[in-house]
Parts: C-alpha cells; sequence; structure tokens
C-alpha cells in the first residue's frame, strides 16, 4: 500500500480524492479536540482505500477540503468505512449538514458476528489482524503544528489497519447473512437528525425529573438556554452548568438570584453577575410543557410484581445463553426495559418482529407463556420445549 506524505494543499486532495472516487470502499478516521470547546475542531482526517493512504492537514493555511467532503456525502458509488464513527460521522455534519453515504461501521457490524458490544479499535485489529497497536500518540495534542512523524504514522494506521479488516468483516457477515440485522443501527449512523443539535430539544438528553408540566417546561427553557450559552462562547455545555445542577434548578427553582449561591454545582459570583440575571430571566419566562411535547409513557402491562420480576430475570438469562449460542451481541438483540415489559405482558415490541423474532424474539414468548424451560445437557445450560421434555420422559418410562 502506497503511503502518502501528509497532504497540506488542495491540488494534492483533489488529486487524492479524484483517485479513491473510483474505490469500491474508503476507510475514515479523524483526529479532533473538543476538551475545552462547544463544536470539536477537527485537526487530521485519514482516508485509505486497499491501494493508497493519505492524513489530510485541514489546519493547512490555504487548503479547502471541498474535494473530500464532496467525496464522503455526495458520491454514492463509495462505501464509507468508520470504526466507531459517531464522533466523526458529527464532525462531518457540522461542516456540510449531511452524513457520509453510504455508510459502514465495523464497530456496530461487529455486533452481529461475535458477542462484543463496543469492541474498540485496539482489540479489533489484534482480533482481526494479531497486530497489537501503540497507543501512545493516542492522547496527543493534535492541533498542534509540525505533527510529529509518530503522529502521523499512527493515525494513518487506523485507516490502514482498517482498510484490510472490512473486507473480512464483510466475507463473514456474507458467510452468515446476517448483514441484513444491522440495516436499522447503520439507518440511525446515516441520519444527520442523530448529529445536528436543536436547543429546544436539548432537554431531552437529559434525565427528566418526573412528569410534572411546570418542571418539565423549565428544563426545556433552561437546557436551550445553557445550549446557546455554550454555542455563543463555544465551551463545552458542563461548563456553564452540569446536567445535575440543570434538573435540580428546574425541580427546586430559586425565587431570587441570590438564592442561586446555595445551589450546589454554582458559584456563588451567580447570585449577582449578568450570567445568573440571564438564568433567571429564563426561569421567570419558562412555561410548562406542552401536552404534546411530553415525554411517552413507558409501555408497560400489568405490574411486574415478584413473580414478574422473576421471568424476566429468566428472560435475560435466556438472552445471554442465546446470544453465546449464536455468537451475537445481546444488545443487537433487545434490551432489559423489552425484556421487562414482554414479562409484564407488551407484545408490541421490536424483539417480536422480523429477524429478531425468528432469532431471539419467539423463544422469549414461549418462556414467558411457560412453553420453553431451562436444562442442564453435557455441563451446559440450555434451553429446552417442555412438550419435548414430556416426550423424552415419556419414552424412557416406557423403556422401563
Amino acid at each position: 500500500m502506497k503511503i502518502h506524505d501528509l497532504i497540506t494543499t488542495t491540488d494534492e486532495l483533489a488529486a487524492l480524492c479524484e483517485r479513491l472516487s473510483k474505490s469500491e470502499f474508503v476507510a475514515v478516521d479523524t483526529e479532533f479536540m473538543r476538551e475545552n470547546t462547544y463544536w470539536p475542531e477537527l485537526c487530521l482526517v485519514q482516508i485509505a482505500d486497499e491501494n493508497e493512504a493519505a492524513a489530510i492537514d485541514p489546519l493547512a493555511e490555504g487548503i479547502d477540503l471541498t474535494p473530500l467532503l464532496d467525496l464522503l456525502t455526495e458520491n454514492d458509488e463509495v462505501l464509507k468505512v468508520f470504526h466507531a464513527g459517531g464522533q466523526d460521522v458529527e464532525i462531518i455534519v457540522n461542516l456540510t449538514g449531511k452524513t457520509p453515504t453510504p455508510i459502514f461501521d465495523t464497530q456496530i457490524a461487529m455486533m452481529a458476528i461475535s458477542q462484543s458490544e463496543q469492541i474498540g479499535y485496539a482489540n479489533l485489529v489484534d482480533t482481526w489482524l494479531g497486530i497489537q497497536i501503540d497507543k501512545g500518540a493516542r492522547f496527543t495534542d493534535w492541533s498542534r503544528r509540525p505533527l510529529t512523524d509518530r503522529q502521523i504514522e499512527y493515525a494513518i494506521g487506523d485507516v490502514t489497519h482498517l482498510s484490510k479488516i472490512f473486507p473480512k468483516i464483510l466475507n463473514k457477515l456474507i458467510k452468515t447473512g446476517r448483514g441484513g440485522w444491522l440495516d436499522a443501527e447503520m439507518e440511525k449512523l446515516a441520519d444527520p437528525k442523530n448529529f445536528i443539535i436543536e436547543p429546544d430539544k436539548s432537554w431531552k438528553r437529559i434525565r427528566s425529573p418526573g412528569r410534572n408540566p411546570q418542571v418539565l417546561g423549565r428544563l426545556k427553557a433552561l437546557a436551550a438556554w445553557r445550549e446557546g450559552e455554550a454555542q455563543h462562547k463555544n465551551i463545552p455545555r458542563g461548563r456553564i452548568m452540569r446536567d445535575e445542577t440543570l434538573a435540580d434548578i428546574a425541580s427546586h427553582p430559586p425565587k431570587q438570584q441570590r438564592d442561586l449561591a446555595k445551589v450546589r454545582g454554582l458559584s456563588a459570583a451567580w447570585k449577582d453577575n449578568d450570567i445568573g440575571k440571564r438564568l433567571m430571566k429564563v426561569l421567570a419566562e419558562a412555561e410548562p410543557l406542552p401536552k404534546e411535547e411530553m415525554p411517552a409513557k413507558m409501555k408497560r402491562g400489568a405490574p411486574l410484581g415478584k413473580e414478574g420480576a422473576l421471568v424476566a430475570d429468566l428472560l435475560k438469562l435466556l438472552l445471554k445463553i442465546r446470544a453465546r449460542e449464536i455468537d451475537v451481541a445481546a444488545r443487537l438483540l433487545t434490551r432489559a426495559d423489552e425484556m421487562e415489559a414482554l414479562a409484564a405482558g407488551v407484545r408490541d415490541l421490536p424483539v417480536l418482529e422480523g429477524w429478531r423474532y425468528e432469532v431471539f424474539g419467539k423463544d422469549a414468548l414461549e418462556l414467558v407463556e411457560g412453553k420453553l424451560a431451562f436444562a442442564v445437557k453435557d455441563g451446559k445450560l440450555k434451553m429446552t420445549h417442555i412438550d419435548d421434555m414430556q416426550a423424552s420422559m415419556e419414552e424412557a418410562l416406557a423403556a422401563e
């Protein structure tokens, strides 16, 4: 594979992207800094196909990233491959308003062919290539120039390895016939709405303090205000106020600005500074959350009770057994709250639809309905149908 020098000019970038536009796929990774800013600062982009790899310096004077961004978001013929690409995609959405398309994430793909829920990149490389990568450059300052040879070598390695691993993963997905299992997960990654922050909706990311419309109305107003403050100052939202503090103020609003000095998580200066005044103004103007915006109640049947809780525990055990049997990540099949809902009598659940029903949901439903039981065979815990157990017992009795 040809490894290029660090690309720092638009002409070099355009030539590279022209060649890569003829590839079936490109592996993509980014290095960025966001510890002290609201918006992630893109510091490096790495890209590779099966023949060549390069690192691109977005901080180079005069460079125009348009050829790269067009390749990633406009060229539908080239598959874009990431590993745990959520933050990389977020950066591209911030720059273009679009996600890379079409898109493939190897971390998500590994859930369909192994029990790995969130396999890290180093473990991925070790698993597929038997290579232990050097993590030493991972936490360096990527915004500092010039970049060292070690930094560039480490960064390009991310995509050279990924370009070798992706065809192997794809081949296994084809052999197992599990590619379709990933469609919904990849669609989430390809939806720009998952990466565009709307201040008026930012309250939904915060743990909701109950279902009181007045409290939730204050929470919505405060969260939108905090988002605007953080964006304007380009600092992390947590530097303005932590989620826990914001939720506490929404639940127990101070009557006067001087009371802010008593709020845990705020400095005493808030009692008479400008940001404290703006917060109090937001609280004064906050309106109850409209009925149509109230969070949906969790789907539940009858209260679980002790017996229902035991059934939910059995379902979770079944999930572990099945995930091990078919070598798939349990989280791809279902979640704990779905198991509890199923135990409580809810039937309108994703686990009872499509491929999930075939590989797990059918047995889970039969367990709830008393048609399935646990048994130990050859020292391993397995599932067996009640009818099969009865038939076996009858055969044994007849043989006697």
